[in-house]
């Protein structure tokens, strides 16, 4: 499909992602469709509509899923098939569903996204109108060959939305945000996060005579401005290449990390005062008033033991720095997002405490790490969570149990330390529950032979038949190997 995509006229867009989101040991996602990162920044901004264009299997999907985190309204869907797909007539199709969409009563943009299949055959999106009835129109290619994930795709939109924004304000005077805005200085944060999170952050630089400015993705269009009108911005996630690219454009410094923890705090700080060339007392005045409540928190719920953490959101690394400064011994850090100059200083910082760090990291690495740190609680993916449980190891899922929390300040370090605690306090539990059905389902303890055909309800002790097992082994190797003289 690549390739195809490539000779169909995608070279251009698919040559930019490949700078924007280089792939590791894998180039395929070992997560979601990608597209779904895209599709709920877009359903969560006011205004918005969003329009897919891709294999109705893969419409139903992601359509089911974003449902499922929340999504409060519909998604277009362009059909195709073969004739509409090689004549152009599809394109067509989506040329007309964006003039019945383009209401400016209703919408002040509408997004298309193209999904695997209508990349590869070229559908061209660029020759949509950019504006119909002072609608924005907004067209974006998502394949799952060409971003590896589906966190990545949310910087796909939002950087796409932030050129639109960026090249509306060069042209002249633009809507203000629906909310007020305040006279200070303003930081733009990047990367999605807990509500909370931000109302911390900026209790932290108030002392310092600055705000937080708009998260970026945004909840509707004209936060945008604001965003691209901050005096710098926080790479709190800091694989948002493309959103990075049109801030830099706009003239605007771009910092990583974030302040989590007592030392990540400090540090961050720092960088603040530095970028917005804050003076040192000031900034000593903010850090007496700030780091001791964030000691507290952390001396009050230490965390004691052993932990392997992976995940596909991006901020796996600060909520690693968390971890370590709350007393927890972290042995790996596996993120399915790449490595970036923005995460430098989190790598440093976790290198120098001893931890693996390992960015576009695969399933297999991320099990691999479990199996040889045997850590006392495994923070993963759903996949790395099962196999942890079956080896009887505690186990949160990081997306849900993990990022869905604050982070940063006081509260961000209690609450982690809660839940993780938490999970850890069950290590007595799985050991009961794995001695009740040892050799059920799985390998017994005492015997290395697979034991999963003992799986599932039986009325009597289900027995091994080696026989038939080793006579289905060789069929299996006889139909595998290809017969003399037939290619593939």
């Amino acid at each position: 499909m690549l390739e195809a995509a490539k000779a169909a006229g995608k070279s251009e867009v698919l040559e930019q992602y490949a700078a924007d989101y280089p792939t590791g040991p894998h180039d395929k996602p070992q997560s979601m469709c990608p597209a779904f990162g895209s599709l709920r920044v877009g359903l969560r901004m006011k205004r918005t509509a969003t329009v897919l264009c891709g294999s109705a299997c893969c419409v139903y999907g992601l359509t089911f899923t974003s449902h499922f985190y929340g999504a409060r309204r519909s998604v277009g869907y362009v059909p195709f098939n073969s004739e509409t797909l090689v004549t152009g007539k599809l394109f067509e199709d989506l040329r007309d569903a964006v003039y019945d969409l383009a209401d400016p009563e209703r919408y002040d943009a509408v997004v298309v996204t193209n999904l695997c299949v209508p990349t590869a055959s070229g559908v061209p999106l660029r020759l949509l109108p950019d504006e119909i009835n002072g609608v924005r129109i907004i067209g974006i290619d998502v394949p799952g060959f060409g971003v590896p994930t589906h966190a990545e795709a949310k910087d796909v939109l939002a950087g796409a939305m932030l050129k639109y924004a960026r090249e509306e304000a060069e042209q002249g005077p633009v809507q203000a945000p629906a909310q007020p805005q305040t006279d200070k200085p303003t930081i733009t944060l990047l990367g999605e996060m807990f509500p909370v999170d931000p109302v911390g952050v900026n209790q932290m630089l108030d002392p310092l005579g600055l705000a937080v400015g708009p998260v970026v993705p945004t909840r509707e269009w004209r936060e945008l401005y604001a965003a691209l009108d901050g005096q710098a911005v926080a790479a709190i996630h800091p694989f948002y290449t493309s959103a990075i690219r049109e801030f830099q454009a706009a003239g605007r410094p771009v910092f990583g990390s974030a302040p989590v923890g007592h030392d990540g705090t400090a540090a961050w700080l720092d960088h603040v005062a530095k970028i917005m060339n804050v003076d040192a007392k000031t900034l000593d005045a903010a850090k007496a008033q700030i780091l001791p409540r964030i000691a507290e928190a952390l001396s009050k719920t230490p965390i004691k033991g052993r932990i392997t953490l992976s995940g596909y959101e991006g901020s796996e690394l600060i909520v690693a720095r968390l971890l370590v400064e709350s007393g927890a011994e972290v042995r790996y850090v596996g993120s399915a997002c790449p490595q970036t100059k923005w995460s430098d200083p989190d790598r440093e910082w976790l290198e120098a405490h001893g931890v693996r760090v390992n960015f576009r990291a695969s399933l297999e690495e991320d099990i691999a790490a479990v199996e040889e740190f045997r850590p006392d609680l495994a923070i993963g993916t759903t996949p790395v969570v099962q196999h942890a449980k079956e080896k009887a190891i505690p186990s949160l899922y990081f997306t849900n149990l993990i990022s869905a929390r604050p982070l940063m300040g006081a509260a961000g370090a209690g609450s982690l330390a809660q839940v993780v605690n938490g999970a850890l306090a069950n290590k007595a539990r799985f050991d009961r529950m794995s001695e009740f059905f040892d050799g059920v389902g799985g390998v017994s303890a005492g015997d290395a032979a697979d034991k999963g055909f003992t799986a599932g309800v039986w009325e009597t002790t289900p027995k091994d038949n080696p026989g038939f097992r080793k006579k289905y082994a060789k069929k299996l190797k006889r139909l595998a190997e290809p017969e003399e003289g037939i290619g593939c």
